[in-house]
């Protein structure tokens, strides 16, 4: 399957969203991001036991450099949640893969195709689309920083495309992702008031929360670890669409007419990207 477990990957990263915005009223953005993490990182060590797996590893420093981008991008990108509509929000932070070409091309050397370059200027044009009505309704901070977060992470996605060939395993680059995470998220909320209570209303939010983060890192990882890093970069592509049928169903949100054509250049820019890697 390689690179197509980014499919797989984009149902849960979408289901995860839905759980941020769904508890964005009672929690904070790196609350959230902590709990995740959290549930990941107990459902990995379960892996780890069941694979008789050793979590010792002689690469601890990339691990940390994509622990502190991940769990950066993914604070950023719950908070974008709360102040966007949450199309918009999964579309600005899964400009991921279009840097994520360019970083693969310059640190990796990985060779850049016409096609490539078409890709990345079309994705990079529907970007600009998607900001200027956010922009123009005052939603500034919001689109900058998830916008930010999807910079970010396509260095978490490349560290995790280096161990790859360093022979890291799945399993073990999620483990020290959501460790690293959980103790990065902690620090960051209690710096910023502490946490708040989990009660008998809103404890399913965490649960699925951490549910669909657990089963998307995995799914992830395994993608780009065994994939081609833009083949899988393309192929999450389709959290936006999960997403945008969330934004449709679930809140009724309204996005102007340039946000809708910003968010289908995006797409489109990653098929072509898609495309290119499979004629390479």
């Amino acid at each position: 399957m390689t690179s197509s477990w980014m499919l797989v990957a984009g149902f849960f990263f979408a289901g995860a969203s839905v759980f941020v915005k769904l508890g964005a009223q009672d929690f904070g953005a790196a609350e959230l991001a902590f709990y995740r993490s959290a549930f990941t990182l107990l459902g990995t060590i379960g892996v780890v036991r069941a694979r008789r797996g050793s979590v010792v590893t002689p690469h601890f420093g990339m691990h940390l450099l994509r622990g502190i981008f991940g769990a950066t991008s993914l604070i950023g990108y719950f908070y974008a949640i709360t102040l966007l509509p949450l199309a918009t929000a999964i579309t600005l932070n899964y400009t991921a893969p279009l840097f994520l070409a360019i970083t693969t091309t310059v640190v990796l050397r990985e060779r850049f195709s016409p096609w490539l370059v078409v890709a990345v200027v079309l994705g990079f044009g529907g970007v600009l689309m998607l900001l200027q009505p956010n922009f123009a309704e005052g939603n500034q901070a919001g689109a900058v920083i998830g916008l930010a977060s999807g910079i970010i992470a396509s260095w978490a996605y490349l560290s995790i495309r280096t161990m790859g060939r360093l022979g890291e395993p799945d399993w073990r680059i999620v483990f020290w992702f959501s460790a690293i995470s959980v103790m990065l998220c902690g620090a960051w909320q209690l710096g910023v008031g502490g946490f708040h209570a989990v009660t008998a209303k809103n404890w399913w939010i965490l649960a699925g929360l951490g549910a669909c983060g657990f089963f998307a890192q995995m799914a992830m990882t395994r993608a780009y670890r065994l994939g081609n890093a833009l083949v899988a970069g393309a192929l999450s592509y389709s959290t936006i669409v999960f997403g945008t049928f969330a934004t449709l169903f679930l809140w009724n949100e309204r996005l102007a007419w340039l946000e809708w054509t910003g968010i289908a250049v995006i797409v489109t820019a990653g098929l072509l990207a898609l495309r290119a890697e499979r004629r390479r």
